[in-house]
């Protein structure tokens, strides 16, 4: 199915779309979703990038990243809950560290929920925690959740 999806980098005019997405696809009850003011500054950001996945003129999922040196984090990710399972998401994971790639970044991290559906996503694509904040997020329920760290490690250079 994800031949028929197309990825794109979002811009200002698309933020509409992108918060569609959002709305669709973070649960209220973590308190996860960003503002789409909150959005905004990562277009104002030359080392930040949000791309959309499209169906047609609907958009399906999107993913948001940033640079910093040799490194690279996402900050978000998400795909429209009608449109899981269909590969969008590996999609999303592997134009961002494309893109990251194509800047010079090289290490790749995430922050993300301990107990986010998610997290087997990124470990097929070889991620590894590498760090815990015990009682980290607080969802809209008061409870309180761990966050983990996970990155994929660059690959070793010849004579390394």
């Amino acid at each position: 199915m994800t031949e028929a999806v197309h990825l794109a980098t979002a811009r200002v005019g698309d933020l509409a779309a992108v918060m569609r997405v959002m709305d669709a696809a973070f649960d209220p009850l973590f308190g996860e979703a960003w503002s789409g003011a909150q959005l905004l500054t990562l277009f104002a950001l030359p080392s930040a990038r949000v791309c959309l996945a499209w169906h047609g003129e609907e958009p399906c999922g999107f993913s948001a990243a940033r640079i910093a040196g040799p490194e690279s984090e996402l900050l978000l990710l998400a795909v429209d809950p009608a449109w899981r399972g269909r590969g969008i998401g590996r999609l999303l994971l592997d134009d961002w560290q494309a893109w990251a790639s194509a800047h010079g970044a090289d290490d790749y991290f995430l922050e993300m929920r301990a107990d986010n559906d998610a997290a087997h996503l990124y470990s097929r694509a070889g991620f590894v925690e590498v760090g815990r904040r015990a009682a980290y997020y607080r969802g809209n329920d008061g409870q309180m959740r761990d966050a983990i760290t996970m990155r994929q490690r660059p690959s070793p250079k010849s004579g390394d």
